[in-house]
C-alpha cells in the first residue's frame, strides 16, 4: 500500500502544478477545442483595426470605422459626403466582380450579348466541387445561359461564372481583364488595376473605395434592366441554392444592392446601396475583420448620411430662370430654363443659393433645347452643383438688312 501511494504522488503533483499554468500551450489547444466560436471572436478582435476617422466629410460629426478604406456618396451627383483612406489601391476581392457583372449587362442592353446565349465552363472555369471559393457549381463541359451566368456572379459570386463569361466574351480571362481597364479608365476609377474578374488574390489586383463607388454608381445608372438581380436574396442552380452574402438585404428594406467580397488578404468588404424616400446612397467598406463588421460599419454609414443630408430643390423645374442675350436674331433675348429636374444634397437645415452664368457672345440662330448658361448652387460659399440652362424656344436668325444694323450697332456699343 505505501509502494502504491509513493508511486501516484508524482503524477498528483505534476497535476496540480500543470493547474497553476493556464497559459501552456495545451490548455490553450484545449480551450480553442472546445469553444471555437469564442477563439474566433477573440482572433478577430485582436486583428480589428482601430477606428479610421473620415478625412473628407461635408456635415459634422461622421463616424470613425475600423476599416481600412470606407465611404459615403450621395448616388445622384456623385458627391463623396464622408471617406477615409478613399483613393488608396487595396484588394477589392470579390467587389471585382461588379465591373464582370457590369460589362455582361452593358453587352445585354447592347445586343452583344443575349439573355438566352449559352456559355460553356472550360476546365478552367469549373469549380471542381471545391467549398474553399464561392462558386455557382456549374457542371464541367456544362452550359448555362447569360441571365443564369449574371445571377450566379451577382447573387452567389461565383468565380466559375464570372471565369466562363470572361472567357465566353473576351477569349481569356486576361482578355477580360483588358476590357475591365477600359471600362474602368472610361469611368474614371484613376486607382483601378484588374488583372482578373474573380477578384482572386494578386499582386497587382487593386481598387479604391473611390472607384468602386464610381462603379457602383455606374451600375445602378446604367444598368436599370439588371439592377433588381442585386437585391435578389437567393438564386438556385444545379439544384444548389445559395443565399445572396449582403446582410444588410434581409434586415433593412431600404437596400437593394450590391456586393460583397473577402479574402484574407482584402478582409471583409461591402459595396451597398440604400434609397430612401428620394435620397440614394452608396457606401463602401474596405479592409475590415468579420462579415459581421462590414454590416455594422454600413449600418453606422448609413445612419449618420440619411440623418445628415437632405435633398434640396434649388430651382423648380418648368420655370423661367433668366432670359439670355442673343445677336443676329429675330428676337435678341430667349428664355433659359432647366433642361430636367434638379435636386442636390445637401447638410441638413443648410441654405442653398444660386447664381446664373450666361455663355458670351450667343448668335442666332439657337434652337429649343440649346445650352446657353449654367446655374451654380452654394451653400456656406461651397459650390455643391450645378446644372445647365437650356434655350426655351428657337431663335431664328435675322434677315441681312437687320444683320447689318445690329451689326452696326454692336460697333457703337449700343
Amino acid at each position: 500500500m505505501q509502494k502504491k501511494t509513493f508511486s501516484i504522488l508524482p503524477l498528483v503533483l505534476a497535476i496540480a502544478a500543470a493547474s497553476l499554468v493556464p497559459a501552456s500551450a495545451s490548455f490553450a489547444r484545449g480551450h480553442k477545442a472546445t469553444k471555437p466560436a469564442a477563439a474566433k471572436k477573440a482572433r478577430a478582435s485582436l486583428n480589428a483595426l482601430p477606428p479610421l476617422a473620415a478625412q473628407i466629410s461635408l456635415a459634422g460629426n461622421p463616424p470613425a470605422l475600423p476599416a481600412k478604406a470606407w465611404l459615403i456618396m450621395d448616388s445622384e451627383s456623385g458627391e463623396v459626403l464622408a471617406s477615409a483612406n478613399a483613393d488608396e489601391a487595396l484588394p477589392p476581392a470579390s467587389l471585382t466582380k461588379m465591373m464582370t457583372s457590369f460589362l455582361v449587362e452593358q453587352a445585354l442592353r447592347s445586343g452583344k450579348l443575349k439573355q438566352t446565349d449559352l456559355v460553356s465552363v472550360s476546365e478552367n472555369a469549373w469549380c471542381r466541387g471545391s467549398s474553399t471559393e464561392s462558386c455557382m457549381y456549374l457542371p464541367l463541359n456544362s452550359q448555362a445561359t447569360v441571365i443564369d451566368i449574371l445571377r450566379g456572379i451577382v447573387i452567389q459570386s461565383g468565380n466559375d461564372a464570372s471565369k466562363a463569361i470572361a472567357e465566353h466574351m473576351a477569349g481569356s480571362e486576361e482578355g477580360f481583364a483588358k476590357l475591365m481597364n477600359a471600362e474602368a479608365q472610361r469611368l474614371g476609377m484613376k486607382n483601378t488595376h484588374f488583372v482578373n474578374p474573380t477578384g482572386l488574390p494578386d499582386p497587382q489586383h487593386k481598387s479604391s473605395a473611390l472607384d468602386l463607388a464610381i462603379l457602383a454608381r455606374a451600375i445602378i445608372r446604367d444598368s436599370k434592366d439588371y439592377y433588381p438581380i442585386y437585391a435578389e436574396r437567393d438564386f438556385k442552380y444545379n439544384g444548389i441554392k445559395q443565399g445572396n452574402r449582403n446582410a444588410l438585404l434581409y434586415t433593412d428594406p431600404s437596400v437593394d444592392g450590391l456586393k460583397t467580397g473577402h479574402t484574407q488578404e482584402a478582409g471583409y468588404c461591402l459595396v451597398t446601396s440604400s434609397k430612401r424616400n428620394d435620397m440614394r446612397l452608396i457606401t463602401v467598406i474596405l479592409n475590415t475583420d468579420s462579415a459581421q463588421a462590414r454590416a455594422d460599419q454600413t449600418r453606422t454609414l448609413l445612419g449618420w448620411g440619411f440623418s445628415s443630408f437632405e435633398k434640396a430643390t434649388p430651382i423648380q423645374p418648368n420655370t423661367v430662370v433668366t432670359k439670355a442675350k442673343v445677336s443676329f436674331g429675330k428676337a435678341d433675348m430667349v428664355d433659359a430654363g432647366l433642361a430636367a429636374p434638379w435636386s442636390l444634397t445637401v447638410p441638413r437645415g443648410q441654405t442653398v443659393e444660386t447664381a446664373v452664368e450666361i455663355t458670351p457672345g450667343l448668335e442666332a440662330p439657337i434652337a429649343k433645347g440649346t445650352v446657353v448658361g449654367k446655374v451654380i448652387a452654394t451653400s456656406k460659399g461651397k459650390v455643391v452643383g450645378e446644372t445647365p440652362l437650356v434655350a426655351q424656344a428657337d431663335v431664328e436668325r435675322a434677315g441681312f438688312l437687320m444683320r447689318g444694323w445690329q451689326h452696326v450697332a454692336k460697333l457703337f456699343g449700343k
